[in-house]
């Protein structure tokens, strides 16, 4: 499969863009252990464009990460065609234009999945960011924008036709939020309509190798991304990778190398954040880790990593588990 000149394996899998999740330290460790290519965190092309500083951090990349794109979001032609033009001097690989995010702050402005209301304005803006810049770009969306006007089948030729070089669609309308079940029928009518020619990436509640490997058979997506199933469980790469290569499950390791894993997650981000800034970061990571899933009576324990004020006290909570839990 071949995004514009970029070449990849076959089922390749990537890395969702997820804000305060899909920083370098997180996109460099999916990276070792697998995925294909890595997105950012999403950037507000408003805030890019007066250039404030925790959005322009957001471009920094890696040449360990490629390929990897930067994502960004917006409403304005104008606005969005600018922010395009500096990423682009950041060098990714591909400029990504977010259309599905749908959190309140977000859609409920008229970007993200809130473009589902005025695809218009969204092939405008989306053939605009084209014509500006030189890398190839790539769209991420959803299904609509609620169940009575998914419109993705129609949309994707629309936006095909404005020269972006990849589709991905998250199954699930803007409406749902993350709720529910994601509905890949759709992503299956894109990607078998004969009149698409671009690659078409699926995302949805993959979380498990034989999840991935049933949206590739059943709907022939030329990738699948990951998104929520990899907080915490940067390791799914691997799995995923292993599964698809052999038809075999990875055979588990043991709990400390799965906590070692996160532990390098978190030193990660102290050294980018600060030891207060970083424990913070990586709260997210330790609350949905599915390490941790399965251990009976957890709870308490849950609590007292997510409350740690320190990187000591966290680590001697999370180094405590093996012994408290007879794993």
């Amino acid at each position: 499969m071949k995004i514009d000149t970029i070449e990849f394996s076959d089922f390749p899998v990537f890395l969702a863009p997820m804000e305060d999740v899909t920083d370098m330290g997180f996109r460099l460790m999916c990276k070792q252990f697998g995925a294909d290519m890595v997105y950012t965190e999403f950037v507000s092309s408003d805030a890019l464009i007066r250039y404030v500083n925790k959005t322009t951090e957001k471009l920094k990349i890696s040449e360990a990460e490629r390929p990897v794109a930067i994502q960004i979001y917006g409403r304005e032609v104008d606005a969005m065609v600018e922010a395009a033009k500096i990423c682009e001097e950041a060098q990714p690989d591909i400029l990504d234009i977010n259309f599905g995010c749908p959190v309140k702050k977000v859609a409920g402005k008229g970007a993200g999945s809130g473009m589902m209301r005025t695809p218009d304005l969204m092939v405008e803006i989306t053939k605009a960011v084209v014509k500006a810049v030189k890398i190839p770009v790539t769209v991420k969306t959803r299904l609509g924008w609620d169940n009575d006007s998914r419109i993705i089948v129609d949309l994707a030729e629309e936006l095909q036709d404005t020269g972006i070089k990849a589709l991905t669609i998250h199954g699930r309308t803007r409406a749902q939020m993350y709720t529910g079940d994601a509905d890949w029928s759709l992503i299956g009518a894109v990607k078998n309509n004969p009149r698409m020619h671009i690659p078409i990436i699926g995302n949805g509640d993959v979380t498990s190798p034989e999840i991935c490997k049933k949206r590739f058979d059943e709907t022939g997506v030329d990738a699948v991304m990951i998104g929520r199933g990899s907080i915490g469980s940067p390791w799914l790469f691997e799995e995923v990778k292993h599964y698809l290569k052999t038809g075999e499950l990875l055979p588990k390791k043991e709990f400390n190398y799965y906590l070692t894993i996160l532990k390098d997650l978190i030193n990660k981000n102290v050294e980018n954040s600060g030891e207060r800034g970083g424990i913070i970061h990586s709260r997210r990571h330790i609350a949905v880790s599915s390490l941790f899933k399965g251990i009976p009576d957890f709870k308490k324990t849950r609590v007292a990593m997510l409350r740690a004020e320190t990187l000591d006290e966290l680590f001697a909570i999370m180094d405590d588990i093996p012994t408290q839990f007879s794993l």
